[in-house]
């Protein structure tokens, strides 16, 4: 017995009445059982389980990605009509995450398609392009390395001056932001990879991490194709913006979610909400105020990262540290979330930094966030980084005992460290730059520098692999 498939409507126009007409000959057991007013009603109707396929207008008031994401989540696929199929607005309506985008004359036929792969049981276009599994990285190639613990000799300096030493100031930064709005930014050779870098409460030091991974990456890939990207997704408490001098009035991240949101983005306009702050590094800065984290929604993050992987070879996300529901709101689907900017962030990582702080409290509170992280589900690889290593907080040997604690109590074998500097690490918050550009030769700098190279070794060995190997690898990471 074949099932009844409903159609719900949401056209505004000549398509609207066409439709309708044309709806009387639409395939046995697909039945127009709404017809919609607007977005809300729209999506109200698909919360309700009254239809499996909507038929909207490209340019209808309100339809934006976040109504899309709730259409899917919902269950229900979407078609929408645009006249041209191949124009502007049907471009933006793809870029909403819609797949089927039809002439209004093909929207009868685009519906029977729709109804004939709901019966088989097939997937069909998926509405959500955000998050794949891409999970191949190797955490153990970028967790096993050492780094000195507190105490220990410098291995001696490595690197150099970065561009702008010293004398960075906002002026130069401002000037960098001038001439990199004209310039069309490197493409990268292959889709770049995402890293979350996140960790518990307690400012365990995410932001210096997420800065000084991000510059050294950087770094690394000067003169090469591609740039490295760094995102302040922390709507708790970002500073990315402070930490490097930048002006923080007009947030790059919730300009980019609106952008996202309305089908926009592309790796233009993100180039062009991201600053070059030095070589190879462009920034887009957080919101300035924790009051403003509704600007930056998880469903337009979700096409942000999309877009950052054309953009940059790495890019690099600052996290803020919550990862739970809201269930006060779990009822409702179109509330905003808190968290949704992290949770988009870890669920598009192919890897995850997680940041905790190497002293008796921090460490306890790593344990709890790695079972937190564990309950989330995050789909990529992780490394474990203990912050702030030093021997007054934890006793002679901080590196074994903190090693060991982990080890214990999470299940963590291989931990990185990061010496404690806070001389070096002062110069380079008072100086408005990373800590490579005032601090070669600093334990911190050095251990930053150790991951950034760990983490490029990677990319560059899976980036020689054959195109079916990555397949494969990728098809594994998304079975387990």
């Amino acid at each position: 017995m074949s099932r009844t498939i409903g159609i719900l409507g949401a056209l505004h126009g000549p398509d609207e009445v066409a439709f309708v007409t044309a709806a009387e000959s639409l395939a046995p057991g697909a039945v127009l059982v709404r017809r919609c007013g607007d977005v809300p009603e729209l999506l109200a109707a698909a919360q309700a389980g009254l239809g499996r396929i909507a038929v909207v207008s490209a340019d209808l008031p309100g339809l934006d990605r976040e109504a899309v994401s709730e259409l899917l989540a919902a269950g229900v696929r979407t078609v929408a009509l645009a006249d041209p199929p191949e124009g502007w607005l049907a471009e933006r309506t793809r870029a909403l995450g819609i797949a089927v985008v039809v002439a209004p004359d093909g929207a009868v036929d685009a519906v029977a398609r729709e109804a004939a792969s709901l019966r088989a049981g097939g997937d069909g276009p998926t509405a959500d392009t955000g998050r794949r599994a891409r999970q191949a990285t190797d955490s153990a190639a970028v967790s096993g390395g050492t780094s000195p613990s507190a105490g220990e000799p410098e291995l001696g300096a490595g690197g150099g001056e970065g561009a702008g030493g010293a004398e960075t100031d906002w002026s130069v930064a401002v000037e960098l932001l001038a001439q990199s709005s004209g310039e069309e930014a490197a493409r990268p050779e292959t889709p770049g990879r995402v890293v979350a870098v996140w960790g518990p409460t307690g400012a365990p030091g995410r932001t210096t991490v997420a800065v000084n991974l991000a510059a050294e990456l950087a770094a690394l890939r000067s003169g090469a194709d591609g740039e490295v990207l760094l995102v302040d997704a922390d709507t708790y408490g970002g500073t990315v913006g402070q930490v490097l001098g930048l002006l923080d009035e007009a947030p790059g991240i919730a300009a980019a979610a609106r952008a996202a949101g309305q089908g926009t983005l592309d790796r233009t306009a993100l180039a062009l909400l991201a600053p070059v702050v030095a070589p190879g590094l462009r920034v887009v800065t957080g919101i300035s105020r924790a009051a403003r984290w509704a600007e930056v929604p998880g469903p337009a993050l979700d096409n942000v990262w999309d877009v950052a992987r054309t953009l940059a070879t790495w890019t690099v996300v600052d996290c803020g540290f919550g990862v739970e529901d809201d269930e006060a709101l779990s009822y409702d689907t179109r509330a905003p979330r808190r968290n949704a900017a992290t949770l988009s962030a870890l669920a598009a990582a192919d890897l995850v930094v997680v940041v905790g702080a190497a002293d008796p409290i921090g460490v306890q509170r790593l344990v709890r966030a790695l079972g937190d992280l564990d309950g989330v589900g995050v789909p990529g690889s992780r490394v474990v980084l203990a912050n702030r290593l030093r021997a007054t907080a934890v006793g002679p040997r901080p590196a074994d005992l903190v090693g060991a604690a982990l080890e214990r109590y999470a299940g963590v074998g291989d931990v990185r460290f990061v010496p404690d500097d806070r001389a070096a690490l002062d110069t380079a918050v008072l100086r408005g730059v990373a800590l490579r550009e005032v601090a070669t030769g600093s334990p911190a700098r050095k251990a930053f520098a150790a991951l950034a190279a760990d983490l490029e070794k990677v990319r560059a060995a899976q980036s020689t692999e054959p195109a079916a190997t990555r397949r494969s690898g990728r098809r594994a990471a998304a079975r387990s």
